[in-house]
């Protein structure tokens, strides 16, 4: 609603549009090897368009790992409210060095369509990666995914719903390829989007209730139906891929029982999980990837996706 909105929070709309639009136009290629430099580790393949819908293209970026024949895949969701941010923006730059081919998306942010439209492009994501493995040499037998912040929910979302007929959409050209994932790593995310303007401080309400207006079109209560639909804890069952929570405990603007919440569904089911909860730490910053949390994550994917 553009009450919600302020002359701010329009420039960065703004701007985000047009980093968007510089990054539609360039061209779809394997980079070089001095072009890919990013940070630590090189970008093997920029802007692959994975779907496109309503005129917009929807792309991914893969990054490899070196020295590495046919390595696991985990696919990647930035943060930003569901509004800002993009593939660049942040992803696990440590799972690349220590092995793990990392793809990260790009997916349409509420600000251009509500949900479930951020659910069927992970999906046609998840499925374009698979069918490509051979072209872009990972190995897509099994993948975990994971994400930040309202990344990590969808992140978590996509992966408790293997299979759901609503959320898979019909993106892409690979309807036929299985969108199922085998691991998820979620990063102090929201997990109940019906319960979480409750736990929320009142810096988080200041984030959460015009992300959630944009994202659902409506505040949760409103729309019960659809906020469950987009809760990962109304998903879970006896089905679903192992699952790692971190959580910092001085989160203010995220509520530490959202991964609380996930934690509990999981377990009540017998179901694999382990929540680590970073002490001291908010929402985000490197805490999460500590040598101890690292070493935790590594492990995770080594054990899920990786033998």
């Amino acid at each position: 609603m553009p009450g919600f909105i302020d002359r701010t929070s329009s420039k960065k709309q703004l701007v985000h549009f047009m980093l968007l639009a510089l990054i539609a136009v360039m061209p779809a290629q394997k980079l070089s090897a001095q072009a890919a430099q990013s940070g630590s580790v090189n970008m093997e393949y920029a802007d692959m368009v994975y779907a496109s819908v309503q005129g917009l293209d929807l792309a991914l970026d893969i990054y490899m790992p070196e020295n590495v024949v046919n390595p696991p895949l985990v696919v990647f969701m930035h943060g930003g409210a569901w509004q800002f941010g993009n593939k660049r923006s942040e992803y696990p730059v440590q799972f690349v060095e220590h092995g793990f081919a990392v793809a990260g998306l790009d997916f349409r942010q509420s600000t251009q369509a509500r949900f479930p439209a951020q659910a069927h492009d992970i999906k046609a994501a998840v499925r374009y990666l698979r069918a490509n493995a051979g072209r872009f040499g990972f190995n897509a037998d099994r993948i975990a995914i994971s994400g930040y912040s309202s990344g990590a929910h969808l992140a978590t979302l996509v992966g408790v719903t293997n299979g759901h007929t609503e959320l898979e959409g019909n993106l892409g050209d690979y309807l036929d390829t299985s969108s199922d994932v085998q691991a998820i790593i979620s990063y102090y995310g929201a997990h109940d989007l019906t319960s979480i303007l409750g736990q929320s401080t009142d810096f988080g309400l200041g984030v959460r209730v015009p992300a959630l207006q944009l994202l659902l079109g409506a505040q949760p209560v409103e729309v019960p139906d659809l906020a469950q639909l987009a809760s990962p804890v109304f998903h879970v069952d006896e089905g679903d891929p192992p699952l790692l929570l971190f959580h910092g405990d001085e989160d203010i603007q995220m509520p530490i029982d959202q991964s609380y919440q996930m934690d509990a569904a999981y377990k009540a089911l017998g179901l694999d999980v382990y929540f680590d909860v970073v002490e001291g730490a908010a929402h985000g910053g490197a805490g999460f990837f500590a040598p101890d949390k690292l070493e935790r994550a590594l492990d995770f994917l080594k054990r899920t996706i990786a033998n």
